[in-house]
């Protein structure tokens, strides 16, 4: 079987694949010796890290020990403290939650991948992807041809096996953007791990700011607004000027990367082509808005999905029809959760007035500071990581 895309749905999916008893072979445009900068998707959900446990327990593990787990959980509106829970030392098990940086969490897959014997063609780009009955073409910017009964496509955003297909996405795409900073932790001074938010920074004229520890560092996300000018905030530069507002001034110079991105909520109109043999997974299939961790997390659970899937389709022909179902609801989900997180982020007047009065009330009604605290991130419950096909 062939994976298009060393990602992490891409290298979910090979492992998912080999796992099941199937061959596997990932064909990635880019080589080998690859950059990944920047931290990208840090949480892995509790629920991924026991689908990955499903597939290779030690690779859960070893992610788990690698990451860090923080501990406590701050909320503040306009400087002012609204909600704060600690929580325990986890012991036993696998944790709630898992954060590492992505590229960390590929290399960890990666070697699980090659452990299982799964086959990697690096520099491989696919051009142009045809259909049919019993199995799929693929053709290689290197000239090459390759056929497989089932192709998993992982191959990012800008997937060329979703516009070979002619597959479409749809959904919101609102202007505005925001700008994720990486810092590097100081280990003479580190900061406690505690994951902030701030609704209304004043020290930020009002924009909104999350702080995240990672293995080794911070993430700052910053919400900037639709008159922004993106020069302002999205360079290393610009992040210099602002971030001393947020985390103690020696992190100016700790910066590791700088990126801006968009507000994407869409998803794929299908996630198969007409003959089942393709079967769309993560970013090739959904974009979202990072708040909630629903990329990285569900594009992982389409690759499980997708390789239980294939290894269901020559028994039952309604395997990847029913994949494709179930994961385009679990993406409708997810962008709709999105929108909903994002009505927090980027409120009107009516959702800032009710911000404004729970926060007032937070201190002798706890519920609503609670709220201020879970609403940025959506709705917590449903199939984002789902993996039944």
């Amino acid at each position: 079987m062939i994976v298009v895309g060393a990602g992490p749905t891409g290298l979910t999916a090979a492992l998912a694949l080999r796992a099941a008893g199937l061959p596997a072979t990932v064909l990635e445009a880019e080589p080998a010796d690859r950059a990944r900068p920047g931290s990208r998707a840090l949480f892995v959900h509790n629920r991924t890290l026991r689908l990955i446990a499903g597939l290779n327990p030690e690779l859960a593990e070893e992610i788990a020990q690698r990451a860090v787990v923080w501990p406590t959980r701050e909320t503040y509106y306009r400087g002012r403290l609204v909600y704060s829970r600690s929580y325990p030392p986890h012991s036993g098990g696998l944790p709630p939650f898992a954060s590492l940086r992505q590229v960390e969490t590929e290399r960890l897959l990666l070697t699980a991948c090659e452990r299982a014997g799964v086959r990697f063609e690096w520099g491989t780009g696919v051009t142009t992807v045809s259909t049919g009955p019993e199995a799929v073409t693929l053709e290689t910017g290197d000239g090459r041809r390759w056929t497989s009964g089932y192709v998993v496509a992982a191959d990012g955003a800008r997937s060329a096996v979703r516009r070979s297909l002619g597959v479409q996405l749809h959904g919101p795409r609102p202007r505005g953007f925001h700008v994720v900073v990486d810092l590097a932790e100081d280990s003479n001074r580190p900061m406690p791990p505690r994951r902030i938010f701030r609704y209304e920074h004043p020290a930020l004229d009002g924009r909104t700011v999350l702080q995240v520890p990672f293995a080794g560092g911070w993430q700052i996300d910053l919400q900037c607004r639709d008159t922004d000018a993106p020069a302002t905030f999205d360079s290393v530069e610009a992040a210099r000027r602002w971030l001393p507002a947020v985390v103690p001034e020696r992190y100016r110079d700790r910066i590791l990367w700088v990126a801006r991105y968009q507000f994407h909520q869409v998803v794929a109109d299908r996630f198969t082509d007409e003959h089942h043999r393709v079967l769309l997974a993560g970013e090739a299939a959904h974009l979202f808005p990072p708040f909630g961790a629903r990329g990285m997390n569900s594009g992982m659970a389409d690759a499980v999905a997708a390789a239980e899937a294939i290894a269901a389709a020559d028994a039952d022909p309604t395997a990847v029809p029913r994949y494709a179902a179930r994961r385009h609801a679990a993406a409708c989900y997810n962008r709709d959760a999105a929108g909903a997180a994002l009505r927090h982020l980027r409120p009107g007047r009516a959702m800032r007035i009710r911000q404004r009065c729970c926060a007032t009330l937070a201190p002798v009604v706890p519920a609503l500071g609670r709220w201020l605290e879970t609403a940025p991130y959506g709705p917590r419950q449903g199939p984002s990581t789902e993996s039944k096909y």
